[in-house]
């Protein structure tokens, strides 16, 4: 089947969601809390009061959607008087942010976010139903990785039926073992995707492009596949 490229893709109505992430708030029902299984509010918190803890502890939200629970999240700081220790952050393809205040703790950017290049590294770095929509899910993982801070956190949503191989087979239980042999753990019942600390990262996958005709996946969205080959692995000496 024809595949759509990077450009091709970032003009696709699928990849524009405005329903995913569009609402979703911090905390509450339909909130990242809920999703992650963590605030991220009392993540940063923490870190701040860890001995020896960075000048800045930096949260970065990958597929933002309107940028909701990044602004709650700084208000929240800000209310806890720690706002000129933290940076909340978010990059998303669309820029239907919400109104936010003009602070320096708070970046929101509209930009294709595998084109975007940070300017640090982050303490914890999340997803929320945002991989769903991109094209190169597993560049993009690998990537992340190296933007984390050493022992830095990194989560997000990544259903494995989406990564197809170049037949068009799910890529399934053998790209588990390829991620989880790069440092990433994997939960399958909740399709989510952790790391705990920074690596530099290259998993044995080539992309070849993206197909946004796949239809609704288990969020009842419609979805990207994303079609890789798979490159022959590097034998590790003895």
């Amino acid at each position: 089947m024809p595949l759509l490229d990077d450009d091709a893709l970032a003009g696709s109505a699928v990849v524009a969601n405005s329903a995913m992430n569009r609402e979703r708030g911090l905390d509450g029902v339909n909130s990242y809390e809920r999703e992650l299984g963590f605030n991220p509010v009392e993540v940063i918190a923490a870190l701040l009061r860890v001995t020896g803890a960075p000048d800045t502890v930096a949260w970065l939200d990958l597929c933002c959607g309107s940028g909701r629970a990044l602004v709650e999240a700084a208000g929240q700081l800000a209310e806890q008087g720690v706002a000129d220790r933290v940076l909340c952050e978010g990059v998303d393809l669309v820029d239907a942010f919400v109104a936010a205040p003009d602070v320096p703790w708070l970046r929101l950017t509209a930009v294709p976010v595998l084109d975007w290049t940070p300017r640090r590294r982050y303490d914890l770095i999340t997803s929320v139903h945002g991989l769903h929509y991109v094209g190169d899910k597993l560049g993009l993982l690998a990537r992340a990785a190296g933007w984390l801070t050493d022992g830095g956190r990194l989560v997000a949503d990544l259903d494995l039926a989406a990564v197809r191989l170049a037949d068009g087979a799910p890529a399934g239980r053998r790209l588990a073992t390829d991620l989880r042999d790069a440092g990433f753990s994997y939960d399958g019942r909740r399709r989510r995707i952790g790391r705990d600390d920074r690596g530099d990262i290259e998993l044995p996958y080539e992309y070849l492009g993206a197909d946004d005709r796949a239809g609704p996946n288990y969020t009842g969205q419609d979805a990207v596949h994303s079609y890789y080959r798979q490159r022959t692995r590097k034998t590790k000496p003895a």
